[in-house]
């Protein structure tokens, strides 16, 4: 072999290591030392082996043991005015802050400079952390609040809705006992507390309105689905049925405007939207008792006792349905009075008794009729007329 064999060797700058010793430790086995001349490191260089079958030369490319840092365990206290080496994970950091955090510091880790002792560096990092423990809220200290949110008294007593209550009392319109009230979530004593709002609360009120609109088919009364129309753009000015000494229609008349009771997309008749708080309570409040009367067209088999089911017996979601008052009026139209508005209600109650809805049309609302009002076209509710 040639003297430049080192030279061949793409490797050899690193096979010299700095210490001497090292590579007669790493060439000679423990059991039997031998000579460092008879270990060959190099393979001859007429031979050549296929570069996909050349096993790593071993020793190559490695970094000596005193030159790489030892890791310091996770669990110690960080070295002063340097960095740890290797950045333990949030998982472990949390681990470690709370297997530490209610422990004291170690005594080592108190001494600094002076005599002042260092705050143990794993309990600002216990505060730090998410607590695992589920959250429960603290009740305040101090008993439950007394009296009634006045938003909901003003509600009860049929001046507004909660939310027109909580804007009014937001902007200083509401005055009890002849103090004003500007701040949100206060309670009083109904039985000995009178409410009054400013002028500025009733001429906004006065600005809402309610329309009856007479829906046609293939139109959804409330937020439209992707493909669906919503009924409110049934209302502009060419299709309102104008009333002698009615308002005319201006389009700002539009904000606030919400469906009083759903009308799903397949049935017709009457559908009310309103911005006046307290027609939406009346009609669709939990307390409500506003009767809404249906015309149905049905096929199918009723099942025996099925207009008895229909009338009083029936459940929906788990929950008894209120008595309705039903009528068969021919072999496939029914006359159903409702006090309640479930969702797709008629339709699930007729098929629990055998029948399927093929057509459905609202003609009352509580004391308000459809009447003669043209499918497609609108009108506003009368000052004499009441629901």
């Amino acid at each position: 072999m040639s003297d430049n064999s080192g030279q061949d060797d793409p490797w050899a700058k690193w096979r010299k290591p700095e210490d001497p010793a090292a590579v007669e430790a790493e060439v000679k086995p423990k059991a039997k030392p031998k000579p460092v001349e008879t270990v060959k490191t190099v393979a001859p260089v007429d031979v050549v082996a296929p570069l996909e079958v050349v096993a790593k030369p071993e020793g190559t490319l490695g970094v000596r043991k005193s030159v790489t840092a030892s890791e310091r365990p996770l669990n110690r206290r960080p070295i002063r005015g340097g960095a740890v080496q290797k950045r333990a994970t949030m998982a472990d950091k949390a681990a470690i802050a709370e297997k530490f955090a209610d422990k004291p510091a170690r005594q080592a880790s108190t001494k600094t400079r002076g005599d002042a002792p260092r705050e143990n560096p794993w309990k600002k990092a216990a505060s730090l952390q998410p607590s695992r423990a589920p959250a429960v809220a603290a009740k305040p200290p101090g008993p439950s609040p007394e009296g009634v949110r006045l938003s909901k008294v003003m509600s009860e007593r049929g001046m507004c809705s909660r939310r027109e209550a909580d804007l009014w009392i937001e902007r200083g319109w509401v005055f009890v006992n002849g103090e004003q009230v500007s701040e949100l979530g206060s309670r009083i004593d109904p039985s000995v507390s009178e409410i009054t709002v400013s002028q500025e609360a009733k001429k906004d009120q006065a600005k809402a309105v309610t329309i009856l609109l007479h829906k046609p088919v293939g139109y959804v009364s409330g937020q439209p689905e992707p493909g669906c129309v919503p009924a409110v753009t049934l209302i502009t000015a060419e299709t309102q049925v104008e009333q002698s000494g009615g308002p005319e229609f201006k389009p700002w008349m539009l904000r606030g405007l919400a469906p009083a009771g759903r009308l799903d997309i397949d049935s017709t008749g009457l559908l009310v939207l309103t911005s006046d708080g307290r027609v939406a309570k009346r009609l669709i409040g939990e307390d409500s008792e506003a009767e809404k009367e249906y015309l149905v067209r049905v096929s199918g088999e009723l099942i025996k006792g099925g207009l008895d089911l229909l009338r009083h017996g029936l459940e929906l979601d788990g929950k008894p349905l209120k008595q309705a008052w039903v009528k068969q009026l021919n072999e496939d139209q029914l006359h159903i009075i409702l006090k309640e508005g479930k969702k797709r209600q008629i339709r699930r109650m007729c098929e629990l008794v055998g029948l399927q809805v093929i057509g459905l049309k609202r003609v009352r609302i509580g004391r308000i009729r459809l009447g003669d009002l043209p499918m497609g076209q609108w009108r506003f509710l009368r000052a004499d007329e009441a629901f």
